[in-house]
């Protein structure tokens, strides 16, 4: 007679389905555990906000946060046109996480309370509780970052702003459809792309009639891309009589009517799955004029800045998230006779994607600082952010989808389950390089910015001379930087790019980060020695240095 499993079991006979050499669950852990986060706060004049970041921190690490982020992107948003009697809508409905992830966001200042905070640093802190809030999910940093964005580009309107500003800045998140004004607290999106046009924005073809009152308008036309459909109220690129214009459009108007705002699909994305990106049609629809007519761009660059710099910072994210992933695995799986995390070619994998986190993140919150400052008129600190935020945005973004990649890869197929999370990440991160302008828009900026605005070279060299005499490779490579100014085109910009970000990430971590992780990365990025994979550092690098800084709680 052959014994059940269970009386197998029960006379210590062979028990399949025990499970041993897997890594317990990460939660909780506390995101903001990272050396380089927790100084650059610091740096950064932000030191004020230090315990709030960590307590955002445990609360982002904590297993209910978690829950939320695998839910919100598990169960997707979906759209309503029209209610049970026929009658036009156009809402979109989201499962209760999102709304959990969202008031924990907006109540921790992460989106557009900055702007009416007068303490010096405010931008940085929430760049920094975005970096640490990040290790959620990235999906609803979409609507608090246009939130965000949307408040200097509001302000060339000052009747408008008068009306909306204290609102978008509220710490009060109220989801649903209402009179704006009515509400304790809004959220911003746009609609800037067009099918034919994409990044483009000139070729746009909505267009924008005047009406019989002053700075009224109605708006014709087909957006392509505009996430966050439920937000209160957007910004919208349409021609006017006078040219390309920015309008605010509500989604519901004053009297308590709905304005016409057609959704007509949401997208079905590759990642940033929780958020929904939508295509609304206008036809009708009541617009306010924001800044002059013909002057859009202008009165959008602002906005861009912004959000360019949070595309930098959920990057950064995703890195020292999904490197806090591999890092937790390899402490706890063994193979081989050991730890992974104490195999020599694991190490080597880890202490590479350390230096790459720690570059992205140190430079996110020098870009956040820069942010701060020019906020608060600093004209030079201005002329390094507008050169410096194009160039972490083309490379930070650019480093994502390999980095996440390479840290599943650290997992193997426990990482390429959905239940890891990992494949989450991984398809998160190539938007990131995308959305506000590919690497090519990004690049090109660049090119434009240092020959219409000379002074913001000399503010990115100014940054670079601060580091210098401190490494010869990095002296080496500011002067083929230098070299390569003078014959920069279209068909090197990338180049050029590329070299500008490394030496900025170069003299950021000369002058703040421990003597390992700058001679590492110093030696591999700009000396050469190194591979075209993660986990290719020479011999002689500090890899227990650098593992034991990068892990929450050392190694």
């Amino acid at each position: 007679m052959v014994s059940t499993l269970g009386e197998q079991q029960a006379h210590g006979g062979p028990a399949t389905h025990d499970v041993t050499n897997q890594a317990p669950p990460l939660t909780p852990y506390d995101a903001s555990d990272d050396p380089a986060l927790l100084e650059g706060l610091r740096r950064e004049g932000a030191g004020w906000a230090e315990e709030d970041l960590r307590r955002l921190g445990r609360q982002a690490g904590s297993a209910q946060a978690q829950e939320w982020a695998d839910l919100a992107n598990r169960h997707e948003p979906e759209l309503r046109t029209h209610d049970r009697y026929g009658n036009r809508v156009d809402e979109v409905e989201f499962h209760p996480s999102w709304h959990h992830l969202m008031r924990t966001a907006i109540a921790e200042g992460l989106a557009a309370s900055p702007w009416a905070d007068d303490r010096p640093g405010a931008h940085v802190a929430r760049t920094a509780g975005g970096l640490a809030w990040g290790h959620t999910e990235a999906g609803h940093g979409c609507p608090t970052s246009m939130t965000y964005a949307a408040v200097p580009a509001l302000r060339r309107q000052p009747e408008l702003a008068k009306v909306y500003e204290p609102l978008l800045t509220s710490r009060e998140y109220e989801p649903g459809l209402r009179v704006p004004t009515e509400k304790r607290g809004l959220l911003a999106g746009m609609g800037m792309t067009e099918k034919q046009g994409g990044s483009d924005v000139r070729t746009n073809t909505t267009t924008a009639t005047p009406t019989s009152e002053p700075g009224v308008y109605t708006l014709r036309g087909h957006k392509w891309f505009t996430s966050a459909p439920m937000c209160d109220v957007f910004l919208v690129l349409a021609q006017a009589p006078g040219g390309l214009s920015c309008f605010l459009v509500p989604r519901v108007l004053p009297d308590g009517t709905r304005n016409t705002f057609r959704i007509q699909r949401l997208k079905d994305k590759l990642g940033n799955r929780s958020n929904a990106s939508s295509e609304p049609e206008f036809d009708g629809t009541v617009a306010w004029l924001v800044g002059p007519e013909g002057q859009g761009v202008k009165t959008i660059i602002e906005m861009v800045n912004c959000t360019r710099l949070d595309c930098v910072m959920m990057s950064a994210a995703l890195m020292r998230k999904s490197l806090v992933e591999a890092g937790h695995h390899a402490r706890h799986r063994s193979a081989f006779g050991a730890r992974l995390v104490d195999q020599p070619l694991m190490r080597n994998v880890l202490a590479d994607l350390a230096l790459e986190s720690e570059a992205a993140t140190t430079l996110t919150l020098r870009l956040a600082g820069a942010a701060d400052r020019a906020s608060r008129g600093d004209a030079r600190e201005t002329a390094f952010r507008r050169i410096a935020t194009a160039v972490g945005k083309y490379w930070v973004t650019k480093r994502g989808p390999a980095f996440t990649a390479e840290a599943l890869e650290c997992l193997g197929g426990n990482g390429y389950v959905e239940d890891s999370g990992m494949p989450r990440h991984y398809r998160e991160a190539p938007l990131l390089s995308i959305w506000e302008g590919s690497g090519n828009v990004n690049a090109l900026d660049v090119l434009r910015a240092l020959t219409r605005e000379p002074s913001t070279a000399e503010a990115l060299f100014g940054e670079l001379a601060l580091a210098q005499g401190a490494d010869a490779r990095l002296d080496a490579a500011v002067t083929r930087l230098s070299n390569q100014l003078s014959g920069a085109s279209q068909t090197t910009a990338r180049r050029l790019v590329e070299l500008m970000a490394l030496t900025l990430q170069a003299s950021l971590l000369v002058r703040y980060a421990p003597p390992a992780v700058a001679d590492a990365f110093c030696a591999t990025r700009l000396g050469g020695d190194w591979g075209y994979a993660f986990g290719t550092l020479p011999e002689g690098a500090d890899l227990d240095a650098i593992v034991g800084r990068a892990l929450p709680g050392g190694d």
